[in-house]
């Protein structure tokens, strides 16, 4: 086809002087579209709009575009504009070349006659961009103290199983993260962070690739692999060991948190990655909207019983015990009795409202970190579906980690710490609870471990809050068994079998001060006194002689 230059003016300049200076400009603000419409209907009826973006896109990824500077294009000559252009790159610096764009048609007629080659400046028609990648040593992983918990090649530590809970492996790039790490200049076969601590900072631990971006034989830009300084992180080693030892081979996840920072100082298991109902410990939630609602003053008093019926179902308390009377009293015994009925009339709206204020349904910013839920108020249900979720079981969701991070809000006073895996001494709360309401709640948090079910996390001279959390698996795992007034109860569990419920505990220390938050989760483990509440206790002593002997 012959080229035909434009002659008729725009503006006093030729109209593919212009156009070329409009797809440019549309091209530096990534506007796909508005770089489309310049091109021939030929073109346009040949690539549709999504595979002309995926060939930009496929370029940017290939040269890790940052930005784009095009300069002043010139005066057609042979139909051809050429238009500098200085391509900022995250891997090979600035690359300075010629963007040549043919044009066909005359006037304002004249279009750009596209190739694939044209989604970089420099690449001549019929050559392909390519590059060549090497990624430099990864960084060291440190503990709070500077030990090294990963590091070389292997990712070696002489901590053994204390480094290993929490450093995760390496391995392929997940599909999900393919393109973002293309973009960023990672080799196809590069290992990143899959899980733990490599996940958390790959990207930082990875250092800056180097390598070669190529045109036909050519070499268009080029830097040298650059390691990144090792990553400090928050983990402090005596409360990490703690987690790891007090778990044991059991399964579950053990997580601590600092109140006043955020800092996560250990984790353990599937801490922040497994997703469970949380059974009683979200009572702390529902106490805290009960009480913010005006439903309930610690001046409240229930009767003295071992069941309630909420739309003709019975829920029971644990064991069939006998419990009430003061709000006091119906918290620290974990009475289902009293909450279940409480939480179906504080409704839930504001009871999905009251779990959000501790960081249900949000993204804790931790990557590879599961989100916990519960569902939107409109997707809950009945009163006995409210009820279910405020004693936390229904389709209540959360990690060890959330209710940790539930604690250090308690803890301090309605401020929800914002969570970090880096060390830091910078405070980052948000107020999302009001004090008043938080002073109740500790109180009663604290009756829990002095005289109600959670005694086995008591330690000798100090302030232990917390709540226990029992958690129904049957009930709440298996989708064809819901209790309803049509089936008033799901198959029951062999007489005392454990698997039957997960073992939960929620608690901080000291009470007036705190230094550790601590979310504790066992699998198929029983009641959350008897098996987690010590746990937490061993990571709680932990926590406290290792904060005191760096000051706080």
């Amino acid at each position: 086809m012959a080229t035909v230059v434009a002659l008729l003016m725009s503006g006093g300049r030729p109209a593919a002087q212009v156009r070329a200076e409009d797809f440019v400009a549309a091209w530096a603000r990534n506007d796909y579209a508005a770089m489309y419409a310049e091109l021939t209907a030929a073109d346009r009826r040949a690539r549709p709009l999504r595979k002309f973006t995926a060939a930009h896109r496929r370029a940017a990824a290939t040269a890790t575009i940052v930005s784009l500077r095009p300069g002043e294009p010139g005066t057609p000559r042979d139909g051809v504009v050429s238009v500098p252009m200085t391509v900022v790159t995250r891997v090979f610096g600035p690359v300075r070349a010629m963007l040549r764009l043919p044009f066909v048609g005359e006037g304002d007629a004249a279009r750009i006659d596209w190739s694939e080659h044209l989604t970089f400046p420099g690449v001549g028609p019929g050559e392909r961009l390519e590059r060549h990648m090497r990624m430099p040593r990864r960084a060291d992983i440190l503990a709070r103290d500077g030990t090294p918990l990963a590091r070389g090649p292997d990712r070696t530590s002489a901590l053994g199983t204390v480094a290993s809970a929490i450093v995760g492996v390496l391995g392929p790039a997940p599909a999900e993260r393919v393109v973002r790490l293309r973009a960023l200049g990672y080799p196809a076969d590069a290992p990143v962070g899959i899980t733990g601590l490599e996940r958390v900072f790959d990207e930082r631990l990875a250092g800056r690739p180097g390598g070669v971006l190529r045109a036909g034989g050519r070499t268009l830009g080029s830097s040298l692999p650059r390691p990144a300084p090792a990553v400090r992180t928050s983990i402090d080693l005596a409360v990490q060991r703690a987690a790891v030892e007090a778990k044991g081979d059991k399964a579950g996840g053990v997580a601590a948190v600092r109140p006043r920072t955020g800092e996560i100082l250990a984790l353990s298991g599937i801490a922040f990655s497994g997703l469970q109902p949380p059974g009683s410990t979200f009572k702390v939630i529902t106490l805290t909207g009960v009480l913010q609602a005006g439903l309930a003053s610690p001046d409240s008093t229930y009767p003295v019983q071992t069941s309630t019926t909420i739309e003709g179902v019975d829920i029971e308390n644990a064991n069939g015990e006998s419990c009430g009377g003061s709000l006091r009293a119906s918290f620290a015994h974990s009475c289902n009795s009293v909450f279940a009925p409480l939480g179906a009339e504080l409704g839930a709206e504001r009871l999905v409202k009251a779990a959000e204020a501790f960081g249900f349904n949000m993204d804790l910013g931790i990557p590879g970190a599961a989100t916990s839920t519960i569902p939107p108020a409109s997707d809950i249900g009945d009163d006995l579906a409210v009820a279910a979720s405020a004693i936390g079981q229904g389709r209540v969701q959360a990690t060890a980690l959330q209710m940790a991070l539930v604690a250090a809000t308690i803890a301090g006073h309605g401020r929800r710490p914002r969570l970090t895996l880096e060390r830091t001494s910078r405070s980052r709360r948000t107020r999302t609870v009001d004090p008043g309401t938080t002073r109740i709640v500790a109180r009663y948090m604290e009756a829990v471990v002095k005289e109600g079910t959670g005694k086995r996390a008591q330690i000798a001279g100090v302030r232990v809050a917390g709540k226990t959390g029992t958690a129904e698996l049957r009930s709440t795992s298996q989708p064809d068994c819901i209790p309803s007034p049509e089936v008033p109860a799901c198959p029951p569990a062999p007489p005392d079998d454990p698997t039957d419920t997960d073992a939960w505990f929620a608690a901080y220390a000291p009470a007036h001060a705190s230094r550790i938050a601590v979310g504790v989760l066992l699998i198929g483990a029983g009641a959350g006194g008897d098996t987690a509440a010590p746990v937490a206790k061993q990571v709680l002593l932990a926590g406290l002689k290792s904060t005191r002997r760096r000051g706080r």
